[in-house]
């Protein structure tokens, strides 16, 4: 079992940065593959951003891709998204999640098996 709790959202103008937190708790943190994932109001939920087990690996959603950038520090067992020049369309709930079966991580959120509650991303023009 993980539990995962995410913070760090707000309200931002366009342009703008914000750094999300993810702290997991329970089994083996360093050993799951994590990604971050976002629904806004009235769409599906999305990828955004996931980081292999080892860290080595990251992979982006193509909207995201050069403005925001995965990291993980295993030793205070904390997942992080760094958010530059945000964008109004990137205004959702935020969701980091652990997949522990997975070594490189992926961008199907079915893969997925423990989420966070979320946090509130707004970004205004």
């Amino acid at each position: 079992q993980v539990q995962l709790v995410e913070s760090g959202g707000g309200s931002v103008q366009a342009g703008g940065s914000l750094r999300l937190s993810c702290v997991a708790s329970g089994r083996a943190f360093s050993r799951c593959a994590m990604g971050w994932f976002r629904q806004a109001p009235g769409k599906e939920r999305e990828f955004v951003a996931a980081v292999s087990w080892s860290g080595a690996f990251t992979y982006y959603a193509d909207s995201v891709k050069g403005r925001f950038t995965i990291s993980r520090d295993s030793a205070k067992n904390t997942v992080s998204l760094q958010m530059n020049s945000l964008k109004p369309e990137d205004t959702a709930v935020y969701y980091c999640a652990a997949d522990p079966d997975s070594t490189y991580g992926s961008k199907e959120s079915e893969t997925y098996d423990y989420w966070g509650q979320g946090t509130q991303v707004t970004v205004s023009s």
